[in-house]
């Protein structure tokens, strides 16, 4: 089994944070893969880091976990919300080509559709699909 995190992070300002890599079409929510000996919180701090310069400002809420037919038979992703503060921008480079906070509607063109039902669920505070 493998397992990932992804985090829908809101400002103070309510608006998403939204990350575009260089190596996939569309618009993610940051995260990754949990590595090994790691803990899912712990990733999810890295991978906020790593993609968008982010810290949490309160505990991340859990809102599902979810099977990703899409990667794998046994791919999981936890999914969360969080709350955040960008330390500084989060300039490109070979794995982020751009990246942003968007205000709910006013996203940017490309959203990925698992990106879209997502969000679709966040917003009408579920119910959460059991795939991703």
């Amino acid at each position: 089994m493998t397992l990932g995190v992804r985090a829908a992070c809101f400002d103070d300002q309510g608006r998403i944070f939204l990350v575009r890599h260089t190596y996939l079409p569309g618009w993610y929510m940051p995260g990754g893969g949990v590595e090994r000996g790691e803990t899912a919180s712990q990733a999810l701090e890295k991978e906020l880091r790593e993609e968008g310069n982010l810290v949490m400002t309160a505990p991340p809420v859990l809102l599902q976990s979810y099977l990703n037919r899409t990667a794998s038979r046994r791919d999981h992703v936890l999914f969360y919300s969080a709350r955040v503060r960008q330390t500084a921008p989060r300039l490109p480079d070979r794995e982020i080509a751009e990246s942003g906070f968007f205000p709910l509607d006013a996203l940017p063109a490309g959203i990925t559709p698992a990106t879209r039902r997502r969000l679709a669920e966040l917003v009408t505070d579920g119910p959460y699909a059991d795939f991703w």
